[in-house]
């Protein structure tokens, strides 16, 4: 049967078009359940049970089916996610409204049709003959697909009554839309809310806990004192935004202070921290959590206030005590120096909530019998969130996963739900998956859609692979890694030519002839994005069967790679540059310290060692020639983790070494990148997929210069050249590691280096590097990104053919988007292992004193590091429930004064080390002052390497 709708629309030109749309409808689609006479062959394979009895409903004792409405769908997915709901019927009305409004509920629902034990059928309604409905006169679209949903259920009831008497089925309309259910009542359709049916299941009381609270803003669930202002509705937000009334922007929320957060305003540089609006206090934070697009206004400029230099974390546990919330805001407003003061707003809207599942732990209401309890977020920019369960005895302990609902404006603290218990606190597995969870890390085994693209074993080199290659089989190759490294993707070669200069070649794995643009392995691999690397396990970005055999050039098997080739005068000057795919056989797999040890070596003088001796040389002076131009030298504390052979415990920590043959292989890839990043542009100015390392605003660098200035040192940040030189004098006879401590403080004030299509920005400069251009070849293995310059490459130099997702600027960037997210997570992550790892040395080795040096002193604490492990912690100078000291804070010199003892930035002190286990849920590497003493201090320190910025080194793997 075949409908049309006819009407006319007004071109640009003035004219009118006339357009027809059809839509046919069909009366062979089945009902989706088994052994459904009615039916017959309709459908290929029925997905619903035939009798479904394994709900035990109070409200419906029979057999039946769920048909929930959009609003179930988008809000309760964790609830029907649970294996306890099965035997539902998704409705296509349902499903397009859902992709309209939440592309990851979609995904969660996709999933669950296509998973056969939860039985979720998609019945195509809009396409039935008997189930469609036209849109009525001053009928809206939700309301007719409300009837839409309606007549679909009522369908259902009538055609399950023509099978067999014995199955007396019926279909349970789910909705928490009032009048909608009224409706449903009235047409004999059997209807429930959500709450109401998931309460009946009395065999499955737990999945209460699983119920999102929903309450609609004005009309809060509970009564009490309004804490925040309204938010605005959508449309006067988009107004204001279009007038100038209020800026949008993504909000940042900081970690060291919960009263205080950054909004990144948009349609400005956002790396640019001259683009940023301050909120101070709860009021104006106003219920936006981290990551939410939000609406703010500007404040008038004489309410203006400088970024908080006090150390604040939200440890109450009264969530309606806001008289002591006030009272630490007055904290954050004292005099300071008018220069420091920035652009101050509050939120006055949500335009986009960013909300996740959140890990962490549940503490505990004291109330006896209470089923209210909040929850503690491992993320310290999540607030708290209230949550009603009655596992509370169950949960306390253990790593849960929570989804916030919403936040009334009368509550302290947002409302949310318990989705999951993920395992005991401490435990190695639970910890793993809670850090991989938080930082959006996919780690889930790859599907056999993904596996299925991968090439059949045993795998060789064809004639029809050489016809496209050059055979360098013949080179000495030899590749430089960790210990341990199995993803092999780059090796080197270096040798005399008959002219007398120098050959080298830089050979990178080939992985972009296995992975094809578009397929299931291709998107996978992109959305990935990267490896991650954690002190234990490695996340990979491809499946094994390429990170660790057919891609990873191993030595003495052939394998297809990428080359650059170089021929380069004695003094490292590069005559000549060219790009082939080629097949190489690298001759030797050494370590950083086994290639070290060759070129020492007086008795080695074998090929490898000439070739290794050769590029060490021209490595240095390129290194020389990169830091004269101004590329930047800067330090992070990095280390290393020895494991116990059976329990996989951390038994020693030490700082890692570096050796020269690090910086070797770092040069040549450093060169690699920059030769193909001015190729591919060359050939794609507009589509070249690179990267850039913006310079820092100045104000990035006022914390490093006054640190310098307290040591009577002088550093100009001009340019990265001045910055560079000013490290390299920055020295103290009487104080060695000061040079160090500024290089890591330098470090924290660069901005992250990021991907980005050319066509899609003019400022290409790295600044870490002093290269007027740069990109990432070097890694195919660990890197999505690199795939696609493979690519590039490869139509630039005529070795493979383009397709339009390569040439589409939109697309790259929007690709560029996801990687530097993927990017940024994986660090964060690979930070979160270190710490965790670090905690579970401390637990087997009782009390430990080291010396610190102080990175930052802030209003009432100070930022210690520690070298010999690597490790932060943050010395607070107010304890609870003690009488607090006096404390001087000079932001100028910058130093705090602790009643009689002042601490200056890099001074050294002495720490006690200890893990704090009295509080089984918050166990924290605890720190004491040894040296200086000043009485009742204690500290509570994050274990963290914070190296987050570049210049680009070759970060090559976390290993054992």
């Amino acid at each position: 049967m075949l409908k049309s709708k006819t009407f006319l629309k007004k071109t640009r030109a003035g004219g009118v078009m006339k357009i027809v749309r059809e839509h046919y409808l069909r009366d062979d689609i089945g009902c989706g359940a088994s052994g459904c006479a009615a039916c017959g062959g309709a459908h290929e394979g029925p997905v619903l049970e035939l009798q479904p009895l394994d709900r035990a409903s109070s409200l419906c004792p029979q057999p039946h089916y769920l048909l929930p409405d959009t609003n179930v769908l988008l809000h309760q997915i964790d609830v029907l996610e649970d294996p306890a709901i099965r035997n539902v019927i998704v409705l296509q009305t349902v499903l397009q409204e859902v992709r309209n409004r939440s592309a990851p509920v979609y995904k969660r629902i996709r999933d669950m049709t296509n998973n056969q034990e939860k039985h979720f059928y998609t019945f195509t309604n809009e396409h039935h003959r008997e189930t469609y409905v036209e849109q009525v006169q001053g009928e809206n679209s939700n309301d007719r697909n409300d009837r839409a949903i309606r007549v679909a259920a009522k369908w259902y009831n009538e055609h399950l009554k023509k099978m067999s008497a014995e199955n007396q089925l019926q279909v349970i309309f789910i909705t928490n839309d009032r009048k909608n259910k009224e409706k449903a009542i009235e047409e004999g359709i059997p209807a429930f809310t959500c709450e109401e049916y998931i309460k009946s299941l009395t065999a499955n009381p737990e999945l209460i806990d699983r119920l999102a609270c929903l309450s609609e803003e004005g009309n809060e669930i509970e009564s009490g004192k309004t804490i925040f202002s309204e938010h605005l509705p959508l449309s006067k937000l988009q107004q204001g935004i279009k007038s100038g009334t209020y800026l949008q922007g993504t909000f940042r929320a900081s970690r060291e202070n919960y009263l205080e957060a950054t909004v990144w305003v948009h349609g400005d540089d956002e790396d640019n921290k001259e683009a940023s609006i301050i909120l101070q206090g709860l009021k104006n934070l106003n219920r936006a959590i981290h990551e939410d697009i939000v609406a703010v206004e500007l404040l008038p400029r004489h309410q203006w206030v400088a970024p908080s230099s006090v150390v604040l974390q939200d440890e109450g546990q009264n969530e309606d005590d806001i008289e002591k919330e006030e009272e630490r805001e007055r904290i954050l407003k004292t005099a300071v120096n008018e220069k420091m003061l920035k652009p101050t707003g509050r939120v006055v809207g949500i335009i986009k909530r960013n909300w996740r599942p959140y890990c962490g732990m549940l503490s505990k209401s004291d109330i006896k019998e209470s089923r209210r309890h909040l929850f503690t977020p491992a993320d310290k920019r999540i607030p708290r969130i209230r949550i009603e369960t009655r596992q509370a005895s169950t949960l306390e302990g253990r790593r849960i996963i929570v989804a916030v609902d919403g936040w009334p404006r009368n509550s302290r603290y947002p409302n949310g739900h318990f989705v999951k218990n993920l395992g005991e606190v401490g435990d190695k597995e639970t910890e793993t998956e809670v850090l991989l969870l938080e930082h959006d890390v996919p780690h889930q085994a790859f599907s056999q859609a993904v596996l299925s693209f991968l090439p059949k074993m045993p795998w060789s080199i064809t004639e029809k692979d050489m016809k496209s290659r050059e055979d360098l089989r013949h080179l000495c190759v030899c590749s430089v890694d960790p210990p341990g490294c199995t993803d092999i993707d780059d090796a080197l070669h270096c040798r005399e030519l008959e002219n007398g200069n120098l050959e080298v070649g830089v050979h990178i794995a080939d992985v972009s002839h296995f992975i094809r643009p578009g397929n299931a392995l291709d998107q996978e691999s992109a959305r990935r994005g990267t490896t991650v690397y954690l002190c234990e396990k490695r996340i990979d970005m491809v499946p094994e069967l390429l990170s660790s055999n057919l891609c990873s050039l191993r030595s003495n098997v052939d394998r297809l790679a990428f080359s650059c080739i170089w021929e380069m005068s004695h003094n490292a000057e590069i005559l000549k540059t060219r790009f082939t795919k080629s097949v190489i056989n690298s001759k030797a797999s050494l370590t950083y310290a086994e290639a070290q040890m060759r070129i020492d070596s007086a008795a080695m003088n074998d090929n490898i060692t000439t070739s290794l001796r050769g590029l060490n040389k021209l490595a240095k002076i390129l290194k020389k020639r990169r830091i004269e131009k101004g590329a930047l030298t800067l330090s992070s504390p990095e280390v290393r983790f020895h494991m116990d052979s059976e329990t996989h415990d951390p038994i020693d920590l030490q700082a890692k070494e570096l050796r020269e043959t690090n910086s070797m292989v770092e040069e040549f890839m450093l060169l690699a990148n920059i030769s193909v990043a001015k190729k591919i542009h060359e050939e794609f100015s507009e589509h070249a997929l690179l990267r850039k390392h913006p310079a820092p605003p100045p104000s990035n660098y006022e914390i490093l210069v006054k640190a310098a200035k307290s040591k009577n040192l002088e550093i100009k940040t001009d340019t990265a050249k001045a910055l560079a030189d000013s490290l390299d004098r920055a020295d103290s006879p009487v104080f060695p590691y000061l040079n160090t401590l500024l290089r890591i403080l330098a470090t924290r004030c660069m901005m992250q280096a990021v991907y980005f299509c050319s066509g899609m920005d003019n400022d290409f400069h790295h600044y870490g590097l002093a290269s007027p251009i740069y990109t990432h070849f070097t890694s195919p293995i660990r890197r999505y990104a690199d795939i696609i310059v493979h690519r590039l490459l490869a139509v630039a130099i005529g070795a493979d053919c383009t397709y339009p997702e390569l040439t589409d600027k939109h697309k790259l960037a929007d690709l560029c988007k996801n990687l530097n997210f993927r990017h940024k997570m994986a660090q964060y992550a690979q930070r979160a292992s270190v710490a965790f790892h670090t905690q579970l040395f401390f637990k087997s080795k009782g009390i430990v004193s080291e010396e610190a040096y102080i990175l930052f002193v802030r209003k009432n604490a100070i930022v210690v590091l520690i070298p010999k492990y690597g490790l932060e912690g943050t010395v607070f100078f107010e304890e609870k429930d003690k009488p607090k000291p006096r404390l001087i804070y000079d932001d100028e010199i910058p130093s705090l004064k602790i009643e009689d003892t002042v601490f200056h930035v890099f001074d050294k002190v002495k720490v006690k080390i200890m893990l704090d286990s009295s509080n089984l849920q918050h166990q924290k590497i605890r720190m004491s002052l040894v040296e200086p003493q000043i009485p009742g201090i204690s500290v509570s320190a994050d274990a963290s390497n914070m190296d987050i910025n570049e210049p680009e080194r070759k970060k090559k793997k976390l290993q054992k």
